[in-house]
């Protein structure tokens, strides 16, 4: 069963960065779309980056591309994600959330994975950038 743990989020300054992380545990992950999104209060969820695990294709919102990272680690036991945030904005604040999909194909490595409906998700970290 897949299970994500976010962590790493909390309130900086505009121009400040954080580092998201993300556990995976409950499945190899190979064949896999994770991703990272976002909801701000009163607006829908939306894509930040995502990733397809073993491959380099990644791809981002236009709003955080320059200055978002997202990387993944499955090196450990464990599978990481995480997501460099690097001069970050006000508009920046969010909830973050985790999210995995398995896709088999090659489109999952043609940048399917940004515009697939996820269905396993975190229970989100907040980030918050003061102005």
């Amino acid at each position: 069963q897949v299970q994500l743990v976010e962590s790493g989020g909390g309130s900086v300054e505009a121009g400040g960065s954080l580092k998201l992380s993300c556990a995976a545990s409950g499945s190899t992950y190979r064949n896999y779309c994770m991703g990272w999104f976002r909801r701000a209060p009163g607006k829908e969820r939306e894509a930040v980056a995502t990733t397809y695990i073993g491959s380099t294709r990644t791809d981002y919102s236009d709003s955080v591309k320059g200055r978002f990272t997202i990387s993944q680690d499955d090196a450990k036991n464990t599978m990481y994600l995480y997501l460099q945030m690097n001069s970050l904005k006000p508009e920046d604040s969010a909830m973050y959330y985790c999210a995995a999909l398995r896709c088999d194909g090659y489109g999952c490595s043609a940048g399917l994975c940004y515009t697939s409906a996820y269905y396993n998700w975190g229970q989100g970290t907040q980030v918050t950038v003061s102005s």
